[in-house]
Formats: structure tokens, sequence, C-alpha cells
């Protein structure tokens, strides 16, 4: 952290802990002479390919360039020297190049994420701009370019790498955001270097539509019951059992009103155009009961693994640990369903054969058995989680659980969306990207009295888009940044809360990381925002603060900075904050709580009043907020003007 001062002839500091550092220092007095022998690359740290500067007392520098992997001496772990008169050090090519075709990730309906694998650019300074338009039109809009991950930070806890990334290459990743459904785009990825290296790619793909029931699917009727009947509306079949039974693609099984005891375990998988739908009456009458009681429940009230193309719609489903379980599985859909009485709603978080991808949890409502205030510490209760590719998950209402929507690591978690959901009540963290890899994408979402906010602990590489998300009555931090993640970024999100009004205490570097254009209210505190993990290559700025009064403004990378206006002339970020008036920043004058155990009612409008800092003193972010009204897009999560967005079911 470039804090460590050492004195005497021999000293030699070895750190007790990994430690990251832009610059190293080395300050030799009058007394001493140095020899370029002395400037050492210890086995024991790990680093990327890095500048030597050697300041000599003419205070002309000569520059050496060391490569992490080409060098037979590092990877022995042997001494590192090399003389000045050297003419050159093994290296990383300057200009880039294209390693590959980019890949495109699975579609949702709003979004297109993709990556590139780029070898050289040691200076990096190459990148990859970002294009697109509807199949047909002339035009190019401009999207936000492609993110460069962290070197090695794809790779997960155990150091593992999910994608073939060599070490003298860098992975460049990034999504298209708030795009039509079922819609043809074009994808435009415009490498640049200047120090040569060029490539331009054009990629095809459509966007994911809800999914719809084609016309010529065969009904058939059932009714509680322990065996028998063939499907016709005069003799149904009699219970889950006999019907899975005769189960084939394209079959909508209609359920009756009544009560459907036991664990409903699905064996037959549907097909692309023809999935095998399980219906409900719309009334929620028809009620899947796991028959269990809270000290004797069994596992699961529906078992759905290892099968693709079954579709669940308009059931209750009821008493047991896991409302539904769809391990390994693909195109699943859940919608429309009440779930409540279990410990776990929906779960998918075996993908040990890499096929789960392309599911759609929308217009549910799932309650669980956490209440608010917490009292109990962190509580296993989650309402979703799933991991794999291609999903979407939209418009539930989630209340009473630790979590509300959590991803899950496995051998593949990206791409996968998350919005429009109503979340209140959750003893631990509203939303978690965790273990995610790059283009999840969360936004539109409203939380409400939440231990935590959106947790990304951790990331891997990234880059994940949080924005416009709006929050109320957060206790702790907004976002969530333990376990070293990397990849994130926080766009246009609104936090009302009491204390500090962001917050962030891991002892763990946090990295990549970006913060713009959001807004963060709170009341009394040390700091407007106080941060104990090392920052490495952090860009915030351009973010609103009200409230307070606050000790401090800023505490990062362990300086403080007294007053917005010191932060804007000496941090390293923040150099754009913005002032806002706490009282009269929102429309219908919300203000932040003053108890953050009280259950607060829903929903809050968070919109702005007119005349607020907050107005026009956002960043253009291309591709998110070109569409703002005003001089400059606003602060948090809605632009002025613009109606509310529609949370919880449809």
């Amino acid at each position: 952290p470039d804090n460590e001062e050492l004195k005497g002839f021999t000293a030699r500091l070895i750190p007790a802990q990994p430690i990251s550092a832009r610059f190293v220092q080395f300050k030799i007095n009058n007394k001493r002479f140095l020899a370029v022998t002395e400037v050492e690359v210890l086995d024991a740290l790990k680093f990327e390919p890095y500048d030597l500067r050697i300041a000599l007392p003419d205070e002309k520098t000569t520059a050496i360039r060391v490569a992490a992997k080409s060098n037979p001496l590092i990877e022995t772990g042997a001494l590192v020297t090399q003389n000045l008169s050297s003419s050159t050090a093994p290296a990383m090519r300057k200009d880039a190049k294209a390693l590959g075709e980019p890949v495109l990730e699975p579609a949702t309906l709003h979004s297109l994420g993709a990556y590139w694998i780029i070898s050289g650019d040691a200076n990096k300074n190459a990148e990859i701009k970002l294009g697109y338009r509807k199949a047909g039109e002339a035009n190019w809009n401009i999207g936000m370019p492609l993110r460069r991950v962290g070197k090695g930070h794809h790779k997960d806890e155990k150091g593992q790498s999910k994608l073939a990334v060599p070490d003298d290459a860098w992975l460049f990743a990034g999504s298209v955001l708030q795009l039509q459904p079922e819609t043809d785009y074009e994808l435009r990825l415009d490498l640049t270097d200047a120090d040569g290296g060029t490539g331009s790619k054009v990629l095809k793909m459509r966007t994911r539509g809800e999914p719809k029931a084609t016309a010529n699917l065969a009904s058939f009727h059932v009714m509680p019951g322990d065996g028998g009947g063939n499907g016709s509306p005069d003799n149904p079949f009699k219970g889950l059992t006999a019907a899975q039974a005769a189960a084939k693609p394209g079959m909508v099984f209609l359920l009756r009103p009544g009560i459907y005891e036991g664990t409903f375990t699905v064996t037959k998988s549907g097909e692309f155009n023809a999935p095998i739908i399980w219906r409900g009456a719309e009334n929620g009458a028809v009620i899947l009961d796991g028959k269990g009681k809270a000290a004797m429940r069994p596992g699961r009230a529906v078992s759905a693994t290892d099968v693709h193309d079954v579709w669940f719609e308009n059931l209750s489903i009821r008493n047991a640990d896991y409302a539904l379980v769809g391990h390994n599985s693909a195109r699943l859909v859940i919608r429309g369903c009440k779930i409540k009485d279990v410990e776990f709603g929906i779960t998918c978080t075996n993908n040990q054969k890499d096929v789960v991808h392309g599911w759609f949890i929308a217009d549910n409502v799932i309650e669980g058995p956490s209440t608010w205030p917490r009292t109990k510490g962190i509580e296993d209760a989650r309402a979703i989680q799933v991991t794999g590719t291609g999903h979407d998950i939209c418009y539930n209402r989630i209340r009473g659980f630790a979590d509300a929507i959590d991803t899950f690591g496995s051998v593949r978690c990206a791409a996968i969306d998350i919005y429009h959901n109503e979340i209140s009540e959750c003893t631990d963290d509203g939303i978690e990207t965790d273990y995610s890899e790059r283009n999840v994408r969360v936004w539109n979402n409203r939380l409400t009295n939440v231990f935590q906010g959106i947790s990304t602990q951790p990331v891997f590489g990234g880059p994940i888009y949080i924005f416009r998300n709006a929050m109320y009555n957060v206790v702790g931090a907004p976002f969530k940044m333990h376990n070293s993640p990397s990849g994130a970024l926080m766009l246009h999100n609104t936090v009302v809360k009491k204390g500090m009004p962001l917050e962030s205490f891991p002892s763990v570097p946090v990295r990549n990381t970006v913060f713009r254009n959001n807004l963060f209210i709170g009341t009394t505190g040390n700091y407007a925002y106080e941060s104990t993990a090392p920052m490495e290559d952090c860009d915030f700025d351009y973010d609103g603060f009200g409230g307070g009064p606050y000790g401090q403004f800023l505490k990062w990378n362990k300086e403080r900075y007294n007053t917005i206006k010191e932060a804007r002339e000496k941090a390293p970020v923040y150099r754009n904050a913005v002032a806002v008036d706490a009282t009269t920043v929102f429309s219908n004058n919300t203000k932040a709580p003053d108890d953050e155990k009280t259950q607060f009612p829903m929903p809050f409008d968070l919109r702005l009043k007119p005349g607020s800092a907050a107005i026009d003193s956002g960043a253009l972010l291309p591709g998110l907020n070109d569409k703002f009204s005003g001089q400059a897009p606003d602060l948090g999560a809605y632009e002025s003007g613009q109606e509310l967005p529609h949370y919880g079911p449809r």
C-alpha cells in the first residue's frame, strides 16, 4: 500500500499478507549506493507484467519491461536482475491481436452479451468499442464498450479458469442493455490499439421472447386422486403421477382445483417448441402440498431435475423445505405461481452437466419464513437461487427470506437478467450476484427493508451491470463487496437508509469496480462513504450524497477527505461528486428512516423533485442513459419526468 518504511543497511520487508501497489518507491539516501540487483521480485508475490523505472541522480529515468510468464527467472522464483544497459527484456507485445472469434452468450429478453479474448496489449491501451442496431436499420447505436477483465480475475476461488485465457492475453466482455424482446440485432465490435492491431466483427443474434404456448398443444385434464383416468374432461387423470406416466412433448395438463399432496417428481421432458405444461386454475385453487409439518417436512414439493422444456403455471406450492428443485435442467418456466411455507423457493444450484440455461421465472409471489427486523443472524432461507446461463428472473414479489434472488457458482454462471422484482423483508441480502462470471444484469428492482442491498461477493471478472435499482431502509451496505470481487458496475441506483448512506467494510481488495450516477441519502455517521477495503483499479465518480451531518465525507484507501470539496480537489475518486439536499431531493418529500428496525410499508416513491441538485448532474453512459431529459442524465434510479417502472407480478 506504499506506506511501509524501512531503515538500515540490510533491512528487508516481507509482508505477512499479499499486498497490491501501483508503484513501490525505493528512496536511497546519499550514504549508500544503489545496485540494480537490490530490486527483488519475491517468489511469494503474485504479480502481472510491470514496469521497473529507475530514477538516477540527474532525474533521468530508464524503463525496463518485465514479463511475468516469459521470464524463466520469475517462473522459478529466482532473483530477477536487469542491467540498465540491456536493450530489452522479454515482454508481452504492445499491439493487440484477436485470439479467435468473439463469442455471443445466451440471449435474454432484453440483453445480449459477448466476450472476446485479445493477446498482447502489454500497455493496456487497446479498447473494443460496441455498436448495435436492429437488423435492417442503417445507423448504429453506441453502447458501453466491452470491459477489460482484470488479469486472472475470471478465475474462481480455487484459481480454476472458467475460460481458457492465455497468460499473455486479456479477456474483454460486455452487454448491450435494454433491448426489445424477440428482435433481431446486430452487434459490432471494433478493436483498436494505437500500437497496432485492429479488427472489426459483426455478430447477429435475436433476443429471447417470453415463453408462449403454440396453438397445436393437446390439453388433458387432471384432478386430485390416486390413479386412473384418461385425461378427458369427463375422465381426468387422477393424480399427478398418473398424468406424468402419460406425458409427452406438446401436452398441456390442466389441473383442476384441489390439493395434490406429496412430492411431485417430474421425469418427462418436452421439446423446445413443444413443452410439457402443468397449468393450474388462475385463482390459485390448485395446491401442490408437500404434506409436511414444520418439524418433519419432506425435501421437495416439486422435483424437476435432469429435465428440459417443462412449464409450471398458476400453481400454489406449499409445505416443504424446497418448493421446486431443478438441478441440471434447462428451459424451465415457473410463472404465476404462489409459493409459501417453504424454506427455499426455486432452486437450481447443480449444473455438473453444463446444461442449465434458459429459465423463465416471472410473475410469482414467494413468501418465506423470515421476519423483520433481523433477530436470528444470517438465515439460510432463499426465494430463488439459480446457476447457469440465459435466465430471465422478473416481475416477482418476494418477501420474508434471508436472500430474495441469488446466483450460484457452477461450471457456468453468466448472462442472467434479474429485473422488475418487488423485494422486501430480507434478513441478509436483497439480491446476490455471488459467484457469477460476466454479463449478469440486475436492474429496475425495488428493495425495501433489507439487511444488505445487492451483493457481489465475489464476482469473477465481470462485467456485471447493477443499475436503476431503488433501495429503502438498508441496514448495512447497499452494495456488499466482500471476497475480492472484480468487475461490478453500479450505475444509476438510489439508496435511502439510516446512518452512512454508503459503506463497505471488507479487508480484502475490491477490484475493477465502477460507480456512476448513484444517489445515496443517509442520516448521520462518521462518513458519507467509508471503505476499509483496498480499492484497486476502481473508478467512483458522479455520485450524489445527501443527509448528515457526517464527520467526514470520504475514507478511501486509508486516506480521509473531510468534505466533498476536498475530495474533488485531492482524492483519486469522486472528482465530480454532488452534494444534494436530502430534505428536498424527492418529489414526495420522502425522508430517510430514523429506525432501521421498523418494517416500512411499500412502496416508496424515490423520484426526484424538480430543482434538486441531483437533476442534470450525471455522466453520459452510452447505451444506458442516452434518452435523458434536460442538460444531462439525472442521478439515481429515475430520470426526472418518467413514470415509475412496474414492480412485481403483472
